[in-house]
C-alpha cells in the first residue's frame, strides 16, 4: 500500500464494499473512497486492486473499531471529519408485528452500520438495501431503523424512495431502497432526479424534453457480440476491436462520460473478462430456439431482448450454501450465456474495472455490487449538498497492482489479508 497525497476531494467510507460498485460510483461523483470494509477475502482483493489508494480492511465489521477506521484515514493523510459513509448491510430478521425487529440478532450487521455512523458521525450517509424491507410487515423494521438514525442526530430524507437503476442510465431493471441521511448541522441532501424513461409512455412535451430513452441491452454490449468469448485463457480484447461511441462512451478503457472524474488506472490497452462457460451442443441448440425476452424452459434462463432491459443480475450463493450459480441471461443473438464483461457492462462497470479471473467469482462480484451509475448519482447529490464544484476536483494516476492478485483463491486471498481462510465456511460435501 502507498500513501496518496491529500486532495481537494471529499472523503467517503464504503462499508460492506464487495468488489466496489458503490465505491466506483462515489469516486465518479468526486469522492476519494479512503476506507472500505469487506469481510470476503476474494472480494477485498478485487476492491484493493481497483482502488489501490483506498485502505481496504478485510474483516467482519463487528470486529472493526471506529478508531481503526479513523487511524486508517490519518495514516493516508486524510481528514477525520468524514463527508460520507455508504453501505448496504444485509437485513434478514423480520419478526412478528409487535416485536422490535431491529433487535433481531439476524440484523446484527445493521447494528454495526448504525454503530459506525454514530461513532464516526459523517456529514452524510447512504443506506442501500432490497426493496422488500419497505413492504408489508417488514415496514416496521424500516421505521425502527429510521428512528434509530434520527436518535443519533441525523435527518432522513422522506418519503423514503425505491430507486430503479434503469432510470439512471443502467441497461438493467434493478430496484433498491435508498435511505439518505444528513447530520443535523449540515445542509440536507435529496434524492437524485431520474433522467431516463420510456418516452412513449410519457405524457406532455415538457416532461419528454427532460427524459432520455432507457439504455438498452444492445446499446451496451453489441460491440462485444462480434468477438468470440474466451473459455480457457483470457487473452484480452484489443481496444481497437471495441466501439465506445454513443451510450458506450462510459465503458471506455480510459475514464470517460459518467466516469470522467475517476482517477486514471494504468492499463495495457486490453479488455479482460470476456469469458464464458463452454456450453454443450445440446444447450446451444436449446438456447437458439428461444425467442428473445422469454425464458428457456429447461434452464429457466431468460433470453435477453436486444431493445429491452436486462433482468436483475444476481450473485448466487457462497460455498457454504453449495456454491450455487445464479441464473445467467442468454445473449439476445448468440446461443450462449452472457460473459462476465457483458454482465459488467449491463451493471455499468467500465471496461477498465477488473474482476476475479474465475467466472464464478466474477459473476458473484457483479451480482452483489451496487450499480455504479446509480451510486454515482447518489454521490453527486451529496457533492451538491456539500457545495463542492466537482469540475474543480483533482484526478490522479494510480499505482498499478499485480495482475496475479485477480486469480487468488480464498486461501491465498485470506493469507494476503492475514486472516483465517474459514471466515466464509467451506462448502459442505456429502459423502
Amino acid at each position: 500500500m502507498f500513501n496518496l497525497t491529500v486532495t481537494e476531494r471529499p472523503i467517503a467510507i464504503d462499508l460492506f464494499a464487495g468488489c466496489g460498485g458503490m465505491s466506483l460510483g462515489l469516486e465518479a461523483a468526486g469522492f476519494d473512497v479512503a476506507v472500505a470494509v469487506e469481510f470476503d477475502a476474494v472480494h477485498s482483493i478485487v476492491h484493493h486492486f481497483n482502488f489501490p489508494y483506498c485502505n481496504t480492511i478485510c474483516r467482519d465489521i463487528s470486529q472493526v473499531k471506529s478508531s481503526e477506521i479513523l487511524y486508517a484515514l490519518k495514516s493516508k493523510g486524510y481528514k477525520t471529519d468524514v463527508d460520507l459513509i455508504a453501505g448496504g448491510p444485509p437485513c434478514q430478521g423480520f419478526s412478528h408485528i409487535g416485536k422490535r425487529q431491529i433487535d433481531d440478532p439476524r440484523n446484527s450487521l445493521v447494528f454495526e452500520y448504525l454503530r459506525i455512523i454514530s461513532e464516526i458521525r459523517p456529514k452524510y450517509f447512504l443506506f442501500e438495501n432490497v426493496p422488500g424491507i419497505a413492504t408489508g410487515e417488514h415496514r416496521q423494521f424500516l421505521e425502527e431503523l429510521i428512528s434509530e438514525f434520527e436518535l443519533i442526530g441525523y435527518n432522513v430524507q422522506k418519503p423514503v424512495r425505491i430507486l430503479d437503476a434503469s432510470k439512471y442510465g443502467a441497461p438493467q431493471k434493478r430496484k433498491r431502497l435508498i435511505l439518505i441521511g444528513s447530520r443535523s448541522d449540515v445542509s440536507p441532501t435529496k434524492y437524485p432526479e431520474s433522467f431516463c424513461g420510456n418516452i412513449s409512455s410519457i405524457n406532455g412535451d415538457l416532461f419528454a424534453e427532460k427524459i432520455s430513452p432507457l439504455t438498452t441491452v444492445s446499446e451496451s454490449i453489441s460491440d462485444l457480440a462480434t468477438i468470440n468469448p474466451f473459455t480457457e485463457v483470457d487473452s484480452g480484447i484489443p481496444i481497437a476491436s471495441l466501439d465506445y461511441r454513443g451510450k458506450r462512451q462510459k465503458y471506455s478503457i480510459y475514464p470517460n462520460d459518467i466516469f470522467s472524474l475517476c482517477h486514471k488506472r494504468i492499463v495495457d490497452e486490453l479488455v479482460y473478462g470476456h469469458v464464458a462457460s463452454a456450453h454443450t451442443q445440446v444447450s446451444i441448440d436449446r438456447f437458439a430456439k428461444v425467442e428473445p425476452g422469454t425464458v428457456e424452459p429447461k434452464s429457466r434462463f431468460l433470453k435477453l431482448s436486444a431493445n429491452g432491459l436486462c433482468n436483475t443480475l444476481r450473485a448466487g450463493t457462497n460455498s457454504d450454501k453449495g456454491a450455487y450459480t445464479a441464473p445467467r441471461p442468454i445473449h439476445y443473438s448468440i446461443p450462449r450465456c452472457i460473459t462476465v464483461r457483458e454482465a459488467a457492462r449491463l451493471h455499468t462497470f467500465p471496461d477498465w474495472f477488473q474482476f476475479h479471473k474465475t467466472i464464478w467469482h466474477g459473476f458473484r462480484e457483479i451480482g452483489n455490487a451496487v450499480i455504479p451509475a446509480l451510486s454515482k448519482e447518489l454521490g453527486s447529490s451529496v457533492i451538491d449538498a456539500l457545495g463542492i464544484n466537482a469540475t474543480k476536483l483533482n484526478c490522479k494516476v494510480l499505482e498499478k497492482m499485480p495482475d496475479d492478485m485477480l486469480g487468488y483463491n480464498m486461501s491465498r486471498a485470506s493469507e494476503y489479508w492475514g486472516i483465517a481462510d474459514d471466515v466464509i465456511p467451506k462448502r459442505k460435501r456429502l459423502a
